[in-house]
């Protein structure tokens, strides 16, 4: 009977191919709907694997299916609607996902496009702790190549959907468009608000039959036996691995089997692609960490991180008598109890801790700054809503929340000192850098925060009784194998325990522990706090600058170089192009940062008078700021790490200008090379034929001589020529009177000369009248200039 079955299932597979390659993408989806009502799951099932990848794309990236990432309601806004009704939960497509769940096939999925500790786990054979990958491995005959999980449909196809986030790679289209306002992006928030809902309970799934269920994925036993994850073989580890029980096998997990699913493939896709613990302990040659997130990773995950926490506050309170909690406590609400730090925390440390160490120092940290931010503050996504007042008065964080903290304090404080080694050795003049220490700031200095914190560090210092080996990883992780709900171990009533247990589950026993309330890190704020003061003199100065600049400009500074550009010596910075509106900004900013680090760290303003003065960041009499931090040596001066600091920041700079001929510099952006070249060749052959006319002319003492003594001499460079001992022949034809035809390359200058000769062709000029036009004007120009020059003194011999 499976002769006719797989036959008209071949010929259905290829009839759907055909179709999308011939009708639109809306007619397609209607065509499909059609299909999954008519045809029975026998047929349906040989075409899902090939409906899930032509939708996700495939797992090397090179097919985007219907590129959700890329797909938004402004741009296509019916693909956009017809594609989110098509993904819903209740929509066509997983009403086929639910049809085959019901029939419990089964489908593959490589184990090669897993995470990097999975895959290399599961390669050594050593079972993953996450439950989600028990009895899946289907191992072939031939031993170690092609390894494959055997995957429910409800799996496979949020396995696709997951780590489509990942495998895909970056088009064009996709640097165009917001993340947030993707189809991909929203159905993340769908999903999570189906699946994981804050109000009521978990919609159950349609099911063709009005009295059957749908059933929970069914345990399929491994091919070969696996070892515990980094645990000693015993004998009770032996019968564990013996008898591995289903992953949903306990009755009660049956309300919520999607949900854990749901949560576990996310996190796993995409948080678990570092892992101290197997890169530490494991010696195998796949260990590499070369995955880089990219931005819309973080974005989804901070969806995913903002979402939980209000899962998790979700919860109902807990009854009064102990004895009612046991009956009364659904599936759902244990589940909320417990989704964070069974689920999250471990994993989304590491990849915090990775993201702040490895992510580039620019702007596009944000993302992960803004992530960050919003796992440390859960009682942004409680229920209740703060009072309202008059006056916005920054709110303070209640007590209830001091266990979170206390769960949490790695989070806190050994990623905050991250944060402060990246500010230390970014441009804080920049307002998007200037931003992001303003944010962090302002979250660290909400009223009661810091307090506890501080007293989540004096529990983790206090006098430690003894732990036995390894007994920490208990109070986080259940034991290996089935549900949560069967298998959580009992609630811990000691503080300074549980804090203990956090840290060392994390970073080891053997871990320093950095207080960030301590001496050493008290000193990398007040670094902070002097390059935020030297920052916004900084800015000033740039701001200053800028004004001088643009009130100097003038018309005929568009035929001429000016000296900055001759010789290059200011450099740049993002404040000259975005105006003074954001130079206002990044100085309030920074402003506010340092008071809140104040408030934070209790720094007084005598401390920082003091490190100001000590750092010498005051400003010379000119207004512009001295040479960087240096040191004498026999090889000259020496940057101290403190002037590396000043460069890197923008803060000082040494005054670098070109002192050599200025024929000879460099082609600079603004200008012609091929023009350059030309020009530099005609002046060369008129300075040889009339070097002797023109040194006559400059040797007059009347008003032509000084006219020529200005226009065919550099007085500056002259004078450093005369007295630099690197000059061996001071006589060379190079070193006098001399025609530079070289402003003429200037695109400004084309331009103005094109804008000249298109006025004047309005009023009928000719060629000829232009030129004599624009000659007259400069040879004015040139008489007047002479007079206001130093050319018009008496001449120096």
């Amino acid at each position: 009977m499976a002769g006719p079955h797989l036959q008209q299932s071949s010929f259905l597979l290829a009839t759907l191919k055909a179709d999308c390659i011939n009708k639109p993408f809306v007619q397609r989806c209607h065509d499909l709907e059609t299909v999954m009502e008519d045809f029975p799951a026998k047929e349906l099932h040989g075409i899902f694997p090939w409906l899930v990848e032509s939708i996700f794309g495939s797992l090397d990236g090179i097919n985007v299916g219907w590129n959700l990432r890329c797909l938004q309601e402004r741009t296509n806004p019916n693909e956009y609607s017809v594609a989110l009704g098509f993904l819903d939960p209740s929509g066509p497509m997983m009403k086929l996902v639910y049809k085959l769940q019901a029939e419990e096939y089964r489908y593959d999925f490589p184990v090669l496009y897993l995470p990097g500790p999975v895959k290399a786990s599961i390669q050594e054979q050593v079972l993953p702790e996450c439950s989600l990958y028990h009895n899946k491995v289907q191992f072939p005959s031939s031993g170690g190549l092609g390894l494959n999980l055997a995957l429910s449909p409800f799996e496979y196809y949020m396995f696709y959907f997951a780590i489509s986030l990942i495998t895909q790679k970056n088009s064009p289209a996709s640097h165009h468009v917001s993340p947030s306002n993707s189809a991909y992006f929203v159905l993340v928030d769908t999903y999570l608000k189906c699946f994981l809902p804050t109000e009521g309970s978990v919609l159950p799934p349609p099911s063709s039959d009005p009295g059957g269920a749908i059933p929970s994925p069914t345990p399929r036993s491994p091919a070969v036996p696996f070892t515990s994850y980094g645990m000693h073989h015993t004998s009770l580890l032996k019968r564990h691995i013996a008898h591995q029980p289903s992953v949903n096998a306990d009755p009660a997990s049956q309300e919520i089997w999607r949900s854990e699913t749901l949560l576990q493939i996310f996190v796993e896709m995409w948080l678990h692609h570092y892992s101290l613990e197997m890169y530490q302990k494991m010696q195998s040659p796949h260990v590499k960490e070369s995955f880089k997130p990219t931005e819309e990773h973080v974005l989804v995950v901070r969806l995913l991180v903002k979402h939980l926490h209000a899962f998790s506050n979700s919860l109902k309170p807990e009854p009064l008598t102990p004895s009612a909690h046991s009956h009364t406590a659904s599936p759902l609400e244990e589940f909320k109890r417990v989704v964070i730090p069974r689920f999250v925390q471990e994993k989304l440390y590491i990849f915090l801790q990775h993201c702040f160490g490895h992510w580039p120092l620019d702007a596009s940290f944000r993302a992960v700054l803004e992530m960050w931010l919003s796992y440390l503050q859960p009682w942004r996504y409680a229920p209740e809503k703060p009072p309202q007042s008059a006056e916005p008065l920054p709110r303070s964080v209640s007590e209830k929340w001091a266990a979170f903290i206390q769960e949490n304090l790695l989070m806190y404080t050994k990623l905050f000192v991250g944060f402060l080694n990246r500010a230390l050795r970014t441009d804080l003049v920049s307002p998007k850098n200037a931003l992001m220490v303003f944010r962090v700031a302002k979250v660290f200095a909400q009223p009661n925060l810091a307090e506890m914190i501080l007293k989540g560090e004096q529990l983790f210092l206090e006098p430690e009784l003894v732990i036995p080996h390894r007994q920490h990883r208990l109070f986080m992780t259940p034991t290996l194998g089935g549900s949560f709900l069967s298998s959580w171990p009992p609630a811990i009533t000691d503080a300074s325990f549980k804090v203990k247990s956090h840290v060392y589950s994390l970073e080891g026993q053997d871990f320093q522990y950095k207080q960030m309330f301590g001496t050493e890190v008290r000193n990398l704020v007040l670094k902070l706090a002097q390059l935020i003061c030297q920052a916004q003199q900084t800015a000033k100065s740039i701001s200053d600058h800028s004004a001088e600049t643009m009130a100097s400009q003038a018309f005929f500074s568009w035929f001429r170089f000016t000296p900055s550009e001759m010789n290059g010596s200011y450099a740049g910075n993002d404040l000259d192009e975005i105006g003074q509106d954001s130079i206002k900004k990044t100085d309030e900013y920074l402003e506010k940062a340092l008071e809140y680090l104040c408030q934070i760290f209790k720094l007084n303003e005598a401390q920082l008078t003091q490190m100001m003065m000590k750092c010498g960041t005051a400003q010379d009499e000119n207004g512009k700021n001295q040479l960087p931090d240096c040191i004498e040596s026999d090889a000259g001066l020496v940057l101290t790490p403190l002037g590396r600091y000043q460069i890197i920041n923008g803060l000082r700079k040494f005054e670098v200008q070109y002192q050599g001929d200025t024929e000879l510099q460099p082609i600079r952006s603004y200008e012609n090379a091929t023009l350059v070249r030309l020009l530099f060749r005609l002046s060369s052959v008129l300075n040889e034929r009339f070097a002797d006319q023109m040194a006559v002319l400059c040797s007059r003492e009347d008003f032509v001589g000084r006219l020529c003594r200005y226009h065919l001499t550099n007085p500056h460079l002259m004078q450093k020529i005369r007295y630099s001992p690197m000059v061996k022949d001071r006589t060379s034809q190079n070193w006098g009177p001399r025609i530079s035809l070289r402003f003429l390359a200037s695109y400004r200058t084309l331009i103005s000369l094109l804008m000249i000769y298109f006025i004047a062709s309005w009023f009928y000029v000719g060629p000829v009248g232009c030129t004599f036009i624009i000659l007259t004007g400069y040879f004015l120009y040139a008489v007047i200039m002479t007079f206001f020059s130093e050319g018009w003194k008496p001449h120096e011999h």
